[in-house]
């Protein structure tokens, strides 16, 4: 079980930043940001993974396993880092721009990426807890399915990946890996939760660039047409500790 364990974190920290799109091509922005079928595939693979967890009973007992391993290594000391290490790879991506990292777009094209990736991801992850009523390992709540601060910590981290390369994508995604291991650690979540979660994190972000070309569209007919005003604004919510972003439009 602690093979399979080590084995299935290990694959995400090595072949996410590889995998989840295509090969770094800085000067390349448009092949980044159109549909390839293929990008679905990892993404795709872990969300299904983690779902079909959910009341499987092969998985229940993996998880159990796991949970009890982790309960050994965890003993009295619980680790919270969890809560803030979550923003980390979203906050590396917006802060390599500022730093004059070399990104494959402009500051306003990451910021409608970035934008548009986490609201999908909040939008998912909120979605599905709303429908899955699965219990989380400490009984605390009926929405452990899937994991949110894994699927933030992996949006952030594809984020960086995909506009800074592979190499600062592989430090972004061994934080967000660092994030679902807490999850697992501090007993708020199954393993399969954790799987989703990255999955959704992954896909989202992909989301993200696939719509920035609509974007770019919607744009120059706002030029054209000479559009009063846009705006975007990011919240925070402090009782469900969820983020998202809203947009308004003055014609």
């Amino acid at each position: 079980m602690r093979i399979f364990l080590v084995s299935t974190i290990s694959a995400l920290v090595l072949w996410s930043p590889l995998c989840a799109a295509p090969a770094d091509q800085p000067s390349d922005t448009i092949r980044a940001s159109r549909f390839q079928s293929k990008q679905l595939i990892l993404p795709a693979a872990l969300v299904a993974w983690g779902a079909f967890g959910i009341n499987n009973g092969w998985w229940h007992r993996i998880n159990d396993d796991t949970r009890k391993w982790m309960a050994d290594l965890r003993g009295n000391h619980p680790c919270r880092a969890d809560d803030y290490l979550r923003f980390v790879p979203s906050a590396v991506h917006l802060g390599l721009g500022i730093l004059n990292a070399k990104a494959k777009h402009n500051l306003k094209e990451r910021l409608l990426i970035s934008a548009t990736a986490h609201a999908a991801m909040a939008a998912v992850t909120q979605g599905l807890k709303l429908i899955i009523d699965e219990r989380r390992p400490d009984g605390s709540a009926d929405d452990s399915f899937p994991s949110g601060h894994t699927a933030l910590a992996f949006t952030g981290a594809e984020l960086t990946r995909a506009e800074y390369g592979t190499g600062y994508g592989v430090a972004a995604y061994a934080v967000a890996c660092g994030v679902a291991f807490l999850r697992l650690y501090n007993d708020d979540h199954w393993l399969n939760d954790v799987i989703a979660g990255a999955g959704i994190g992954i896909l989202s972000t992909r989301i993200g660039y696939w719509l920035l070309p609509a974007y770019q569209k919607a744009f120059r007919r706002m030029r054209e047409k000479r559009f009063a005003a846009i705006s975007a604004c990011p919240y925070y919510n402090p009782s469900d500790r969820n983020i998202g972003f809203s947009v308004s439009m003055t014609f």
